[in-house]
């Protein structure tokens, strides 16, 4: 097994984990590029939205809601926060796992990128 998050929800590779449950869990970024940066990634492999495939519709739909329940753990939710899925090299996927940055604890601005 190669994919970097396989490893750490294998506990192969240790992460300070915010949240956990039979379908995702969610832990906080190395590199945060907010004052909150947690990532929330399905525990089943899914290499990126373009190869997911119908099935993992339940699975998705759970990593969304992690999302939002991490959010508000973290006391974000009263002044708001940024979901970001990367997809692809131009998106900026730098691991090939689906996962949700979870941003927030300060202003953030637009466009994006």
């Amino acid at each position: 097994m190669s994919c970097l998050f396989c490893k750490i929800v294998a506990k192969e590779i240790p992460a300070t984990l915010v949240a956990e449950n039979e379908h995702a869990l969610a832990f906080r970024d190395l590199r945060p590029m907010a004052p909150t940066h947690v990532l929330v990634i399905p525990k089943k492999h899914i290499a990126s939205i373009t190869s997911a495939e119908d099935g993992d519709a339940m699975v998705l739909g759970q990593l969304m809601l992690m999302a939002r329940d991490v959010a508000k753990a973290e006391g974000l939710d009263a002044t708001g926060y940024r979901l970001v899925t990367n997809n692809g090299e131009h998106a900026g996927q730098s691991v090939h796992h689906v996962h949700v940055h979870v941003l927030g604890g300060r202003a953030m601005a637009w466009p994006p990128g």
